[in-house]
């Protein structure tokens, strides 16, 4: 018993210790100018004031941003559930000529950091005239190496009876990834698309180098710009971070369920 309380008190003040600077960050955004810089911190609003909001939306037009992240988090969400799901169940349940060395040689590529496929992955696209577009920032979002590995092992629990008993119905290969392998595919597809959304969402350096047009900017690029030209203003920061956050915690709260059993299911050994 003793055990279980002091478990279940670390716990508790292991999570108000981690929420702190989030409660500190929301009552700021609701403070008026030079509010939130004394110490020590002063955590609720004292006058309430929604004005670092409507400086953001008015004058600031942080509005456009926000949709443009919205938009290519969605886009890239979506495409990327496609091209990974169907590599994925390919190389889980079809049989063909190399599969294993491309596998591997394809989870061998995860090591290589991101940042140095950014500059051939730049000079591809600005060849195909597709810098300053939203498609540079889509296109290499299609399909990733760990999404592709997530499915796969999903796909691997799946018994290949229900595939062969679709096939002697007359199903088509499609047919069965889309009737048979997606619906049970369901737990995976959702902690992916969480995966993919997230990072689409807060990614800050791709889209830094490849959108040159201010209108064009997502929401964590057209922040960082404001930081440089508002410096003195943390209030306007804070505000400026949880609107970054809302979707974020709207998504992961929505799907948590799903995300949870797909963690749980997604280990399955060859």
């Amino acid at each position: 018993m003793s055990k279980k309380i002091f478990l279940y008190g670390f716990l508790i003040v292991t999570s108000i210790v981690t929420l702190i600077p989030f409660i500190w960050m929301l009552g700021a955004s609701f403070m008026q100018d030079g509010k939130a810089s004394v110490f020590p911190p002063v955590f609720l609003p004292d006058p309430f004031t929604t004005i670092q909001y409507k400086v953001l939306f008015e004058r600031l037009n942080v509005s456009r941003n926000f949709f443009n992240s919205l938009f290519l988090s969605t886009s890239v969400t979506t495409v990327s559930l496609i091209f990974n799901s169907m590599a994925g169940y390919a190389f889980a349940k079809y049989r063909f000529g190399g599969k294993k060395f491309l596998f591997n040689l394809l989870l061998s590529s995860m090591i290589i950091p991101s940042q140095g496929t950014m500059l051939p992955l730049f000079l591809l696209l600005k060849s195909m005239g597709l810098i300053n577009t939203y498609m540079a920032i889509i296109i290499p979002g299609m399909a990733n190496i760990f999404g592709i590995f997530l499915i796969r092992q999903y796909c691997l629990a799946i018994p290949d009876s229900l595939i062969e008993a679709a096939r002697i119905d007359g199903a088509t290969d499609f047919q069965i990834y889309r009737k048979v392998i997606l619906p049970l595919a369901i737990p995976i597809l959702v902690t992916l698309a969480i995966f993919s959304f997230l990072g689409t969402w807060n990614d800050f350096l791709w889209p830094l180098i490849v959108l040159t047009d201010d209108s064009m900017y997502t929401l964590p690029v057209s922040l960082a710009n404001l930081m440089l030209e508002h410096t003195k203003d943390p209030e306007l920061m804070m505000a400026g971070s949880v609107i970054t956050l809302i979707p974020v915690i709207i998504v992961f709260l929505a799907l948590q369920k799903y995300y949870i059993k797909g963690i749980m299911m997604g280990s399955v050994k060859e």
